[in-house]
């Protein structure tokens, strides 16, 4: 067995069928490669979904139901630690990886590298939304778990993904840091393509996703210099000005002192606009696309710094 494909899933199964059909025709000979389905729902309706493709089909397909700590890194460490092949390859399942795609990740990694990461390609319509936009940068990450392929010996040296990591963010970047910390090789596989349609959003998606900022703490925990320079070189500052001139209008008001807080609302004012129109521009301009932006921009950065503050709590680190 030379290369076994993980993907992680949770109650996707039109996604997960539309992946698993683009992996069973592989332009790769069935039986040197594995598919394990790691279910991170361990739900009864994915297990029968995957037993039925595999009855049906080569490669070998295994479903394997997450126990124990959750999330995309604890589900990705289950599938390679049950895996047989040499070479692990990742992948998610509302990806569609192209017919040479495998092909194309093992032999990157032909000449000795540790670790390689494909190209994930996101088609956007020509006006996008602000979130859709947000989305399609996974295109030019630098290595993400979408696509990516490892040594099976690479893996076990650094221990293999931090499953503190329990959300989808930044568990990709703390696997490529750790590669890179130990020394590791990693290439590019640019031939190794995997299209990633980005999926409909409910409406404000954007204020849940600040909770993930508080993982932005823990990889800066683990790696300061590789963030600062790979990621984020300098704190979001516009976020703090707008917070912190929020504070300040609501201390003023207190206090008696209108001319403070009006002062403080004007400048609130000037930099949320600012804020809202650089997510517009080169966006979608329909009317709900602008509500929704106008008033995401008001609630992000308070947001973003709380999460961030309470990051650096969590996770023991001044992280700004």
């Amino acid at each position: 067995m030379l290369a076994s494909v993980v993907v992680p899933t949770y109650h996707r199964p039109e996604l997960l069928g539309r992946c698993l059909d683009a992996l069973a025709t592989q332009d790769l000979d069935p039986k040197i490669f594995e598919v394990l389905v790691v279910d991170d729902a361990a739900s009864p309706e994915t297990r029968r979904q995957v037993e039925a493709v595999a009855a049906a089909a080569r490669p070998a397909i295994r479903y394997l139901a997450v126990t124990g700590r959750h999330g995309p890194a604890a589900a990705r460490n289950a599938g390679w630690r049950a895996a047989r092949g040499e070479v692990l390859a990742f992948t998610d399942d509302d990806c569609i990886p192209v017919r040479g795609w495998l092909a194309a990740g093992l032999s990157a990694i032909e000449g000795g590298a540790s670790a390689a990461c494909g190209r994930v390609v996101m088609p956007l319509p020509d006006v996008p939304t602000d979130y859709q936009r947000n989305a399609a940068g996974l295109a030019s990450a630098e290595f993400v778990t979408a696509n990516c392929f490892c040594r099976r010996d690479a893996l076990e040296s650094v221990g293999g993904l931090d499953e503190r990591f329990s959300a989808a963010w930044r568990e990709d970047s703390d696997l490529h840091f750790a590669l890179l910390r130990a020394g590791l090789s990693i290439v590019r596989a640019p031939d190794a393509i995997v299209v990633h349609p980005v999926r409909p959003a409910p409406w404000g998606i954007s204020l849940r996703q600040q909770r993930k900022t508080l993982f932005d703490a823990l990889l800066y925990r683990k790696f300061p210099d590789l963030y600062r320079r790979r990621i984020r070189p300098v704190p979001p500052w516009d976020y703090y000005a707008i917070a912190a001139s929020i504070g300040l209008g609501a201390v003023a008001a207190g206090l008696g002192h209108p001319r403070v807080a009006l002062a403080a609302a004007a400048l609130w004012a000037l930099l949320t606009g600012r804020f809202c129109a650089r997510r517009l521009r080169g966006n979608s301009l329909e009317l709900r696309h602008v509500a929704e932006m106008i008033i995401t921009s008001a609630l992000i950065p308070p947001l973003s710094v709380f999460w961030r503050l309470y990051g650096s709590w969590k996770f023991r680190v001044l992280f700004l």
